[in-house]
């Protein structure tokens, strides 16, 4: 958490644990002595929290030739997420995603698809045929697969599974779609060879379960929810 004497850009958890730490952070910057040593503080009565246990805080003093190097210190670790498809599910998930700690490769085999104001943490690719992106994704990815075509989605997935039996480097593979939907997709992939090792790494329907809405909105968040639990 950066402090300044108008402005408190991150946060190391809230309550009053936070509070205090912003008022002593800024009473180092009016010339109190920084400490050299982490700060132990108790989270129980004498904090006024019955959280319990214990944190340590370390203040540093930064000056304006640290500026250029504070975003990145302050970012969050940020998970890779590959997206195919930028129709209006794609859409609602790549706007829930960009307020998250992913870091999305946005790919779709359509022009002028994706919008013009992407967050920063969003990379957009065009690729026709969409499927030939498999082999740029970030190992460790998660993936979303939701394009216009289900020709396009069986071939993707098809890539994404090759690759994970080949390299296991893909923990996530989500398709969207109905359970019949999948059921089709397995039949066609098994008499390309695959089987059910490969099959257990698919997610298919993606989200939470328990969420019944179709709106893009809702899915969106039942995804980013299925995401963040995987990476917890």
């Amino acid at each position: 958490m950066a402090v300044s004497p108008t402005r408190v850009i991150g946060s190391i958890g809230g309550g009053h644990l936070e509070f205090n730490a912003i008022a002593r952070a800024r009473a180092m910057l009016a010339g109190e002595v920084v400490p050299t040593e982490p700060q132990r503080v108790a989270l129980g009565p004498s904090m006024g929290q019955c959280c319990g246990g214990v944190v340590f805080l370390r203040y540093e003093l930064l000056g304006p030739q640290d500026a250029t190097n504070l975003a990145q210190r302050l970012q969050a670790p940020a998970t890779p997420v590959a997206l195919f498809g930028g129709g209006h599910v794609g859409q609602a998930i790549a706007r829930q995603l960009a307020h998250l700690p992913f870091a999305l490769h946005w790919i779709d085999s359509r022009d002028e698809i994706f919008p013009a104001d992407t967050a920063p943490n969003i990379r957009c690719e065009h690729s026709d045929p969409v499927q030939a992106a498999v082999a740029d994704i970030a190992p460790g990815s998660a993936v979303l697969i939701m394009s216009f075509s289900h020709a396009e989605d069986l071939e993707i997935l098809a890539l994404c599974l090759r690759r994970a039996r080949e390299q296991n480097d893909l923990p996530y593979i989500g398709l969207i779609g109905s359970k019949s939907k999948w059921a089709t997709f397995r039949h066609r992939l098994e008499a390309r060879g695959f089987g059910e090792a490969d099959f257990a790494r698919v997610t298919s329907p993606i989200g939470v379960p328990g969420i019944a809405g179709k709106q893009p909105e809702v899915i969106a968040v039942a995804v980013a929810a299925q995401l963040l639990q995987r990476t917890a």
